[in-house]
């Protein structure tokens, strides 16, 4: 049986979700990030020596890393579905998604966690302007516009077909939806990225998207 190693608030979410929307039995065992650092557990360490969510378990098999647990299950319990038929335009664009959502689109939004928490982080009265000048600086100058200009690029490119590698839900939405629930903790999306707004209600209403709220627990994005 898959088992699922799930970090409360964590990418780990998706692949239950994943995992619901193929119907494939599965057990979750649970970690909690700590209350101050908002870190994993050292127990994470004992599955994987990296200690970090998520990690499944599948027999002998450990594997970590969102998109290639999500590339696995997939292809593994799958059956065809939720993966676009190989060497289509569809299963190009679905395999792009796959990579650009932890690649390309989690970084500047990692970055601004990080940031925003150096500009309210504790600290000595004399160092505090100083940080927050610097913070105030690689947001304003390089981090903002980044998520933005993605921001921007995705919403155009979700004018192309429903879901995101074509007219079909596919594995690549699920991969795709951790960073754009990040985004819109972190950055928001605003008015004039209705499509972004409308993939993550249409998202958060699918039956297995709620079964696997229900499996995982309370969710909230790390902000």
């Amino acid at each position: 049986m898959v088992i699922v190693h799930h970090l409360n608030n964590s990418r780990s979410q998706r692949v239950l979700w994943l995992l619901e929307e193929l119907g494939v039995a599965y057990e979750v065992k649970r970690y909690e990030r700590n209350a101050q650092t908002m870190l994993a557990p050292p127990a994470l360490r004992a599955v994987h020596p990296l200690g970090k969510s998520p990690v499944i378990t599948d027999g002998a098999l450990t594997l970590a890393e969102s998109g290639a647990i999500i590339e696995y299950l997939a292809r593994r319990y799958g059956d065809g579905r939720l993966v676009p038929t190989a060497g289509t335009p569809e299963h190009l664009r679905y395999t792009y998604w796959l990579h650009y959502a932890e690649g390309s689109l989690m970084p500047p939004l990692l970055l601004k966690l990080v940031f925003d928490r150096v500009e309210s982080a504790p600290m000595p009265f004399f160092v505090r302007p100083v940080a927050k000048t610097i913070a105030g600086r690689a947001k304003g100058s390089f981090i903002e516009p980044q998520i933005n200009l993605h921001l921007d690029y995705i919403e155009g490119e979700l004018g192309k077909s429903t879901w995101f590698a074509s007219n079909d839900f596919t594995a690549a939405d699920v991969q795709m939806s951790f960073p754009l629930e990040a985004a819109a903790a972190r950055a928001g999306l605003g008015p004039t990225r209705p499509k972004l707004t409308a993939f993550l209600e249409h998202i958060h209403a699918r039956p297995a998207y709620k079964r696997a709220l229900e499996k995982g627990g309370p969710y909230e994005m790390v902000r």
